[in-house]
This record gives C-alpha cells, sequence and structure tokens, in this order.
C-alpha cells in the first residue's frame, strides 16, 4: 500500500505538511519572477504542477540482468539531468546553491506565456499497478485535496495496468473539480533511449499548467482522453489507451488542440472535496456460452452488493436460459444492483432484441456505454453512499455523473424532431452530416432561448442532446448571449447546466468581457464564483481608453472582474492613473487610488500621473495626487 499520508515519516518528498517547499518557496500561483537576459527583463507568470509518483514502468531502471525494477528517491535526480524536463540554469539562478533541492522547473521558449514549475511527490513504496486497491485510490485522492490550493493542476504517474480503473475511480471520488488532474505512464521507461515517456510526462505537464479542463483525464500517445471513458487496449503499443465511445477532450500535435465543448464544468462554486468511501463488494460476471447456473448463482451471493454484467453484443444473453432469468431476479429482489454493458470494445447495451428486454424484466438495469472500469468504479462509488436507498442507487448508477455514459435519447421533441426533417430534406444520411448539421442548428436553438429568457426550452435542448457550450458561426455560446444581455437567472441556469465560463469566441470575447462591457455587475460576480478569469490581452489599452472617455461605471466593472486592473498599463507604458490625471478626472482617481494604484508609476518617457497633470494644467488632478503623498 501506499504510504505517503498514512506515515508522515515515510514520505518522499520536498513539500512540507503546509503544502510549501521545504525551501521556503511561496507556492502563491500569482508569484512572478524576472530574469535578465541581455540586459533585458524576461517576465513570466508562473504555473505550477503537483507530481503524484506513484510508481509504474515510467520511472523503473533495469537492473544488472535487464530486468525492470522501481527504484526509490532516484527519479527526481535523474530528471534534473534531463535539459528537456528541468532548466539547470535557471534553477540556480532562482535558488544558488539549493539548487539541487529546488522544485523541477521547465525550460521555457520566449513564445511561452507562463513558465511551468512542478514538484514531485514520490510515494513510499513505488507500486506496480497490478497491486493497486481502493486504498490507493483513496490515498490519491486525499493528497490531491491535501495540497489542491498550491497548485494549478496535478499529474498522477501511473502504471498502465490499472491506470483507467484509477482515473474512473478518481473522476467519482474527486467531486466538485475545477482543476485539471491527468494520469499517464508509458510502456517504456522514461529513461530508456528510445521511449514513449518523456513525451507523455512533457506533454501532460504542459496540458495540466496551461489548459482549463477540470477533469480527472488520461493522455497517452497524442490524445488527452476523459478519464472514465477509457480503457487499456495494448499491452505493447505507444497508443495503448484508447476512449472507445467518447471524443478525445484534446490531440495533440504541431499544437495542443482542446475540445472545450466536451468537457464537464462544476455546476456550482464549491470546494473541493473527496468522498473517501468506497464499496468493495463488486464483481466482474462476464457471460461465455455454456455458462451454467449454479456459476451464476455463486457470483451473487453475500457479501456481493453490485454485480458488473458483461453480455454479448448489445446487451444480449440467451434467451431460452429461464435459470439464469431467475438467479438475477432472486438477486434484484435481496437488493443487489446488477449493471449490464456489452462485451465488446465500442457500442452500447440496448433492448432492441428480446434477450436485451427480458434482462430489464429481470431487474438488470442499463449501463449504456460504459467501460468496464467506469461501471465497476461507479458502482463501488454508489453504493458506498449509505444514505441513498435502493431505488435512488439505481437511478444513480443509470444517470451521467462525470460524463462517463451516453445515457439513451428521450422521445419526440419538436427541435430533435425538426433536425430530423432538416435532414431529410437536404437528403443527408451519413452520421457525420448529421451531427454537423446538429452543430449547426442546436446554437441557434439555445441562443434563441437565451433571448427569450425560456429555461424550460434550455433544459429541453439539454436534454435532447444539445452540447450547452456549442458555438455558432462567431465561436459564440448561449452563455455569451446571457451575459451579454445581463438576465441573472439565464446565466445561472447555463452555468447550473455546465457551460464553460472561460469560452472565447472568433473576437478571443468571453463572457466576462461580454458581462463588463455591458455593465453587469451581478452577473460579473457570479462569472467569477464560477471561475471566470479576465484575459489579460489588451486589458491595459481597455482601461485606459474607458478612463479617456469618462466612463465610470465600465471602469468598475472592470475593477469588480479584477481588483489589481488598476494597475494595467496600455502600450505607452501609461496606467490608468495616468489617463486619469491627464483628463484632470478626480473621481476616477480616488477610485483607482483606493484600489491600489501607484502614484509613482511611469509610462515609457517617465511621466508619473502628477507629470502629465501638470502638462496639460489638470489642477484639481495635481491636487488629489499631492494630498495622496502628504496623507502617505
Amino acid at each position: 500500500m501506499l504510504r505517503t499520508t498514512k506515515n508522515e515519516n515515510d514520505q518522499k518528498s520536498s513539500i512540507d505538511n503546509n503544502g510549501d517547499q521545504a525551501t521556503g518557496t511561496n507556492l502563491n500561483n500569482s508569484e512572478k519572477y524576472c530574469i535578465k537576459k541581455n540586459g533585458t527583463s524576461e517576465i513570466k507568470s508562473e504555473s505550477r504542477v503537483l507530481v503524484l509518483y506513484t510508481g509504474g514502468t515510467i520511472g523503473m531502471i533495469r537492473n544488472e540482468s535487464g530486468v525492470l525494477v522501481p527504484k526509490a528517491n532516484s527519479f527526481v535526480n535523474t530528471l534534473r539531468q534531463f535539459s528537456q524536463m528541468h532548466d539547470r540554469d535557471y534553477a540556480k539562478k532562482m535558488y544558488g546553491e539549493m539548487a539541487n533541492e529546488s522544485p523541477l522547473i521547465l525550460p521555457v521558449k520566449t513564445t511561452d506565456n507562463r513558465r511551468i514549475i512542478y514538484e514531485v511527490l514520490e510515494y513510499s513504496p513505488l507500486c506496480d499497478s497490478s497491486d493497486m486497491t481502493m486504498d490507493d485510490w483513496i490515498l490519491i485522492a486525499n493528497d490531491i485535496k491535501k495540497y489542491y490550493n498550491n497548485f494549478n493542476g496535478f499529474v498522477i504517474l501511473h502504471g498502465t495496468d490499472t491506470l483507467s480503473y484509477t482515473a474512473s475511480a478518481l473522476s467519482f471520488m474527486l467531486q466538485d473539480l475545477d482543476k485539471i488532474v491527468i494520469l499517464t505512464g508509458s510502456q517504456v521507461p522514461i529513461f530508456d533511449t528510445r521511449n514513449d515517456g518523456v513525451d507523455n510526462f512533457l506533454t501532460s505537464l504542459v496540458i495540466a499548467a496551461n489548459y482549463n479542463i477540470p477533469e480527472v483525464c488520461v493522455f497517452f500517445g497524442t490524445n488527452l482522453m476523459r478519464g472514465n471513458r477509457t480503457s487499456k487496449v495494448s499491452a505493447t503499443s505507444f497508443d495503448a489507451f484508447h476512449s472507445p465511445n467518447f471524443p478525445s477532450l484534446a490531440t495533440v500535435g504541431i499544437n495542443i488542440e482542446v475540445d472545450y465543448c466536451l468537457s464537464k464544468y462544476p455546476q456550482s462554486p464549491r470546494n473541493l472535496s473527496v468522498h473517501s468511501k468506497l464499496n468493495r463488494n463488486v464483481c466482474f460476471l462476464r457471460l461465455f456460452p455454456g455458462i451454467t447456473a449454479d456459476l451464476v448463482k455463486g457470483f451473487l451471493q453475500s457479501p456481493i452488493e453490485g454485480v458488473v454484467l458483461q453480455t454479448y453484443g448489445s446487451g444480449n444473453i440467451p434467451s431460452n436460459r429461464e435459470d439464469i432469468f431467475a438467479e438475477f431476479r432472486e438477486a434484484t429482489r435481496r437488493g443487489i444492483i446488477i449493471v449490464n454493458i456489452t462485451q465488446c470494445t465500442t457500442g452500447r447495451v440496448s433492448n432492441t432484441y428480446k434477450a436485451g428486454a427480458l434482462l430489464k424484466e429481470a431487474g438488470v438495469i442499463s449501463g449504456f456505454d460504459m467501460t468496464p472500469e467506469a461501471a465497476l468504479t461507479k458502482l463501488a462509488y454508489v453504493l458506498s453512499n449509505t444514505d441513498w436507498d435502493i431505488k435512488k442507487k439505481r437511478r444513480m448508477i443509470q444517470s451521467n455523473l462525470r460524463g462517463e455514459l451516453t445515457s439513451s435519447q428521450l422521445p419526440f421533441m419538436f427541435e430533435s424532431d425538426l433536425v430530423s426533417a432538416v435532414a431529410r430534406s437536404l437528403k443527408l444520411s451519413l452520421r457525420t452530416e448529421f451531427q454537423e448539421l446538429t452543430s449547426i442548428l442546436f446554437p441557434s436553438m439555445l441562443n434563441a432561448a437565451v433571448v427569450k429568457c425560456d429555461i424550460d426550452k434550455l433544459k429541453s435542448l439539454k436534454e435532447y442532446g444539445a452540447n450547452i457550450s456549442q458555438t455558432n458561426a462567431d465561436g459564440r455560446t448561449a452563455l455569451h448571449i446571457a451575459c451579454c444581455q445581463g438576465n441573472l437567472n439565464i446565466v445561472q441556469e447555463l452555468l447550473k447546466m455546465g457551460a464553460n465560463v472561460n469560452m472565447k469566441d472568433r473576437f478571443r470575447r468571453t463572457p466576462l468581457i461580454e458581462a463588463i462591457e455591458n455593465d453587469h455587475h451581478e452577473t460579473i460576480n457570479i462569472l467569477l464564483e464560477h471561475g471566470a478569469k479576465l484575459d489579460k490581452d489588451n486589458i491595459g489599452n481597455k482601461i485606459c481608453d474607458v478612463i479617456g472617455s469618462g466612463n465610470l461605471r465600465r471602469l468598475q466593472s472592470f475593477l469588480i472582474a479584477d481588483p489589481n486592473a488598476s494597475q494595467t498599463m496600455d502600450t505607452s507604458g501609461r496606467t490608468p492613473l495616468h489617463l486619469a490625471a491627464l483628463h484632470n478626472n478626480v473621481t476616477i482617481i480616488k477610485l483607482l487610488l483606493n484600489h491600489g494604484a501607484n502614484p509613482k508609476s511611469t509610462d515609457m518617457i517617465g511621466h508619473t500621473p502628477f507629470d502629465l497633470a501638470k502638462l496639460v494644467g489638470a489642477v484639481d488632478a495635481m491636487e488629489c495626487l499631492t494630498l495622496q503623498d502628504i496623507n502617505k
């Protein structure tokens, strides 16, 4: 068993119990650093990632016999020698003699927006993934919770054999997750000359540090996948994991292409919590020709409380096996939950055939298109909620809790029927053509519902397959429209449905910018509570333009969105306070000073706000700034 939290003395990490590094470095995410290169300053923000190294092939070394074995306390030291994984020159500039004990730091290019700092929490003992248990899943989840506020994202290095089980379990255990957690590993150790470990690890770090995808994910090869949608499909290929029934969240090539519409976002602004109880009385029952009723009966005995039934094709078993159906009925009567999934790699179960309908009559419930890993871990999670009665547990198994399943399409609805009618009139028959049509029509329907403030229509559209973050031709979502209108009820409902709060349209405008530029202050606050971030691109010029026009309410909107907006600069190095002084606007000067504006800041030609006021004879501004100096 892994022992990082059960025995602090065994924990091998440069992070202390408060989440700070032993060197005393501040872990505040907004911390800045500055390095001198050829007489100029390179100022970049930091993004911090915690790596939980649980074991697995990725960190193994070959012993004298050529056999792969884990070696404790060697992984980090070896990474320090890899120029791709650690910038030793920068570490020496930052930490001096303590550089060998500093966090690991990825090298940066001039085009990078931020420096990636990462800590490695090595588990002791290192664990082969085939030895993983539910206790280890709980330990990993609790470690993420423990250090959650100190890092932007998390990477879990894990053996490949049970990686999908851990990813699925964590997706249910980490409740109200609003940061990315990526599990990755490798088929060949990272320290071998030819390996897949470096790319998997490095790309996972880059994605975890830079992308707002608040899910438990798996990265392998060139794909970032939803963790509870993955299965290991190859023992030898570098493309070892697939997401058979759901598209990749991101694909990696020359660029990292993220499909933000696919991500699930928290429905309410809550703090992360860990569901640290799992029911261990769950198992798989895989049908095979000639299986006996006695064997089935044996699987359904105490202490078993949940069974994942793996059936043929679209959910079938022999329809003439009344003895087996009788066992299922009896088990269901005793409160055992039996979940039906297909033995096939892709596809879903349904009641299309007689056998499938008979299973439903026997009390077996549909697992739709869940992977075996997701179905088992979901059973363990649902059954552990002892405050739920059996009806709710059965309902929750069939509900889409973390994006782990695609439920059946609901029956008739006008909008859905309209899509089909348009498809027929255009003589569209291919599934891809129909999906493309849907991606065109549904955004228009969603936006129309927003304009009409029709919450019921929004809910119906979502139930019938509309992605609440689908974009129109300009890349705008329903949330963009709602924030522009300022209808607080619609905004709150869209956020509850999981709308992406930071989606940018083709003009790089976010819902937050829409709320700011329409002065909807309540909407701005709601967006901030749900994780909205003010994009800093060109923000100094925008605020200075606002001050130049004397728009006090718009300035207040920017300051609500970011209290530090008073310290931004336009392209000439002027702060908002410079512009307020230049235009002799005392009301705005006082507001900016109350928000921490620096009256001593200088623009590109060395002028302070007072200097500009003096140049144009702005007497009131000069007096206000002088009083500020006296009061200090």
